[in-house]
């Protein structure tokens, strides 16, 4: 079939399905796009010609449609996505960012920009980037850093085997993450006779990886021999949808349940064997339990410094670590017992080799007092009352008691996920989505977008900060467009109070992470807040706008959105450094080691003697 390389490829992608556990679904959903001239004629004439089921969705910043893209992936757990297409230049290099996020995270995210000509002649073109060392560096050679999957199509004929290996990884659970396929202009509109049988539908099968005998044996016996086991729930138990797996392992032996962020929600806050959140941003039961623990069972996480404390959360001398993951990259980390299948397989099998051993943890009543002490804390974080303005613990426990159950609550950056993580009482799986593999401030908006798009029928709330929401809030013109309806619960702090808080405790005084006016007597940004109206910004997209400063506003602004059809924001103002602080972590960062600041150099100190009490590797 004669077609351009640019109306096989819309082809190809409308025929490719994955398989899981039996069932059938459509892969590709659509295309995002912002439209140039790297892309409009070739990809956009493709589109516009019809005689496919892709749907388009117009995005208006290239790095926001991508992560929108990116979180309806997530919240379809791999299964569906949403390809995205820019123009060259500027266009391409934006889209950069959105796939450090979508590999950090292990999100499937296929990014189509377009490139320069591959003929040269009209070189060097408007938005080239010429490097003198080599003619065939683009902008796009920046993708290769931060891609699972790199392909720069130079001839139509070579689409087959770009699109073939781009989808290999994009639904691969083990490899999957940002795939770029850099498009130059002149092949986008360049034909070649395509042969059916690369147009035909695809089904590609994501197997459950099964766990070895070897494997199985070695976890059941470590088990077995210990005292104090601890259960990490990571993301690979939201992918495997193994929740319900999990909670049934851990409630027939006795074993106390932690979450990362991407494994927070699949077990009901309520259950009397889960601790909440683990590591930095996490509670005072999971951590205490986390320093006595003589097995840490890590199921689908990554094991980052923010889950381990930096590798220092595992205090006791004795502890050994097994590591259950899809990706043997992830599994053998800190040096664990690993165990490399999916999550639902392995925690199936183990049990069975565990069946006879008569085995239960003994930790006695140490869980059930941790577990109680904590849910006093955090009712008393979400009643606290402060006399200077509306404490950021007590806007978001308000929140968390409103919504519904199933409602969706969206996060990446700040100090709101520490937040979350350690108070958010989510009770249903797929409930709490969490962008923290890279931390993206900006993602809050787009992921909300994404989100709403897989769950149409669900209210998505979005916890996003101020510094988040001047980063990048782009699609929420994007979610007007669509009558996407998503809640932006705005919190104000005037300033970057995370990394303030970060500055703060590590020696260094306030400088540069507040939103400060230029003093023109210091010459300074030391003079006063410069305040900002986001629900007149809101209100200018076509949004409905709530200004929220104390609980009262709070509970009626959230009892007239559920009346609502258009996005709402709500402006909360919120004191300054009223939000979470930390329980039992400890976070590695590089505290200068020399300084003519007394408290920058205890805080040095303190740096040293906590690494001497952390794993090395």
């Amino acid at each position: 079939m004669k077609l351009t390389m640019s109306q096989a490829l819309i082809r190809f992608l409308d025929n490719q399905y994955v398989s899981f556990d039996g069932e059938e679904t459509k892969f590709v959903d659509g295309i995002f796009g912002i439209f140039g001239h790297g892309c409009v004629v070739g990809i956009g004439q493709a589109l516009e010609q019809g005689g496919h089921n892709l749907k388009f969705y117009q995005g208006h910043n290239e790095q926001g449609m991508a992560h929108a893209a990116m979180a309806f992936a997530k919240q379809n757990l791999r299964r569906r996505i949403i390809a995205c297409t820019s123009s060259i230049g500027p266009g391409a290099l934006n889209m950069v960012t959105a796939a450090g996020t979508a590999t950090a995270n292990r999100i499937p995210l296929l990014l189509l920009p377009g490139d320069t000509f591959a003929c040269r002649q009209p070189d060097p073109v408007l938005q080239q980037v010429e490097q003198p060392v080599s003619y065939s560096i683009t902008a796009n050679d920046s993708y290769k850093a931060v891609c699972k999957y790199w392909d720069r199509v130079v001839r139509p004929e070579q689409l087959m085997t770009a699109c073939l290996n781009a989808m290999r990884v994009l639904t691969d659970p083990a490899e999957t993450g940002a795939v770029c396929l850099a498009m130059p202009q002149d092949v986008e509109g360049e034909a070649f006779d395509y042969p059916d049988y690369f147009l035909r539908k695809r089904v590609w099968y994501i197997d459950r990886r099964s766990p070895s005998c070897r494997e199985v044996n070695l976890a059941a016996e470590l088990i077995a021999q210990s005292k104090k086991p601890l259960l990490i729930v990571g993301g690979g138990v939201t992918y495997s949808q193994a929740w319900e797996t999990a909670q049934a392992f851990a409630e027939k032996y006795n074993i106390p349940i932690t979450e990362t962020q991407a494994g927070k929600g699949n077990i009901s806050w309520k259950h009397p064997l889960n601790m909440g959140g683990i590591g930095v941003t996490g509670g005072g039961a999971a951590n205490r339990l986390a320093k006595q623990a003589d097995l840490v069972i890590s199921v689908g996480s990554r094991l980052t410094d923010f889950t381990t404390c930096s590798k220092w959360g595992f205090q006791n001398p004795d502890v050994k670590l097994l590591s259950i993951n899809v990706s043997s990259f992830d599994a053998f980390k800190m040096d664990s017992f690993s165990v490399v299948a999916d999550a639902k397989a392995a925690l199936t099998e183990i049990d069975k080799a565990l069946d006879g051993k008569s085995y239960s943890a003994c930790w006695g009543d140490e869980v059930k007092n941790a577990g109680d002490e904590f849910t006093a804390e955090v009712d008393r974080c979400y009643s606290i009352d402060l006399e200077n303005g509306l404490s950021q613990t007590r806007a978001l426990g308000e929140i968390n008691k409103f919504i519904a159950e199933d409602a969706i609550a969206v996060g990446s950056a700040g100090s709101l996920p520490g937040c979350m993580q350690r108070l958010w009482r989510s009770s249903k799986p797929r409930t709490y989505h969490m962008e923290y593999g890279f931390s993206c401030m900006g993602y809050e908006i787009c992921g909300a977008l994404g989100v709403k798009f897989a769950c149409p029928d669900k209210e998505v709330y979005t916890m996003c900060g101020d510094g988040s929401f001047l980063m990048l809030h782009s699609e929420l013109y994007t979610a007007v467009m669509e009558n996407a309806k998503i809640n932006v619960m705005l919190f104000d702090n005037s300033g970057w109070g995370c990394i303030e808080n970060l500055q703060n405790n590590q020696g260094t005084d306030t400088f540069g992470t507040r939103f400060l006016a230029r003093n023109a007597e210091t010459g300074m940004l030391d003079g006063p807040i410069v305040p900002i109206d986001f629900a007149a910004i809101a209100e200018g997209y076509g949004c409905k706008a709530y200004r929220v400063t104390n609980v009262e506003e709070l509970k009626a602004a959230l009892e007239d959105s559920v009346k609502q059809t258009v996005p709402c924001l709500f402006d909360i103002k919120v004191a300054h450094k009223s939000m979470s602080d930390g329980y039992d972590s400890w976070w590695r960062v590089g505290v200068a080691e020399v300084s003519e600041s007394a408290t920058v150099q205890a805080a040095y100190e303190d740096m040293q003697a906590n690494i001497k009490k952390a794993r090395l590797y």
